[in-house]
């Protein structure tokens, strides 16, 4: 009987002996072009000079949600993917628009 276990970060493993091993070799495993193309949250963040928390605040988003792209428990899905990609483009255009709607 093949034991899993599910870790933290999505990847799962196999128990061989107490020990655990990757199901899948991890040079096996190739990025979907979605998650490659994604800004870095944490250079963007560091970039626009903000903390985790201000970010957050900035993007109406949960603290966790920020920790968890930046750790990369999580990736941007759909508009904050695309609200990341102007941001990375033009940081003092979009938070300017942002504090505009508060």
């Amino acid at each position: 009987m093949q034991r899993l276990r599910l870790k933290a970060d999505g990847r799962i493993v196999q128990l061989i002996e107490g020990r655990e091993a990757p199901l899948v070799p991890e040079s096996d495993i190739a990025l979907p072009d979605e998650m490659s193309a994604t800004p870095p949250v944490r250079d963007l963040r560091l970039r626009a000079k903000l903390t985790q928390a201000e970010f957050a605040a900035r993007l109406s988003v949960p603290l966790e949600t920020i920790r968890n792209w930046e750790q990369g428990k999580r990736s941007p899905r759909g508009p904050a993917r695309a609200l990341l990609a102007v941001i990375a483009h033009a940081p003092d255009t979009v938070f300017a628009a942002l504090a505009r709607r508060s």
